[in-house]
């Protein structure tokens, strides 16, 4: 990753995360929420909950390197988007969680609104390898003003298989 410095998003390489598969054990997360309107989060209050985790994970001194980051999304409702930050420590007065398993990894490009395509397009490509996905993670590489920037808008599509 390459970040320059008036960029608040790193340059993304999209080759190490095209159809590699990634296995977990105990993968450290803090984990925020933020309310959305049909899978639609609310800007300002997704800033603000990505900022604040930022935050307290720099404070912890548990912030990973720029190039271990990983900050994925799973809706759990149309109104509800949780969002898993990478940390390299517990970060006091955050909600952790481990991850572990297999996942699977593809890159798409594209509008925010386009997961529904990119969902059916990698299960297509999952059954092609007799795996299905338990659950989609969606990691958006870029701030949608570093998106315009760079010309792309980048998404890391996490399945978890079995």
């Amino acid at each position: 990753m390459v970040m320059k410095k008036d960029d608040c998003c790193p340059q993304f390489d999209p080759t190490p995360w095209e159809g590699k598969t990634h296995v977990w054990n105990d993968k450290l997360f803090i984990v925020g929420s933020v309310p959305q309107f049909l899978h639609i989060p609310f800007p300002p209050m997704f800033a603000a909950t990505v900022t604040r985790m930022w935050k307290r994970a720099e404070e912890a001194q548990a912030a990973p390197d720029l190039k271990d980051f990983i900050l994925m999304a799973y809706d759990p409702s149309p109104w509800k988007s949780e969002l898993y930050m990478t940390v390299t420590k517990d970060v006091p007065g955050e909600k952790s969680v481990r991850l572990s398993g297999t996942f699977i990894t593809k890159v798409f490009d594209g509008p925010y609104n386009a997961p529904p395509k990119w969902v059916k397009e990698f299960d297509e490509y999952l059954s092609g390898q007799s795996k299905k996905a338990l659950k989609y993670y969606f990691y958006f590489t870029y701030c949608p003003k570093c998106s315009k920037k760079f010309g792309h808008n980048y998404c890391v599509v996490f399945a978890q298989v079995q």
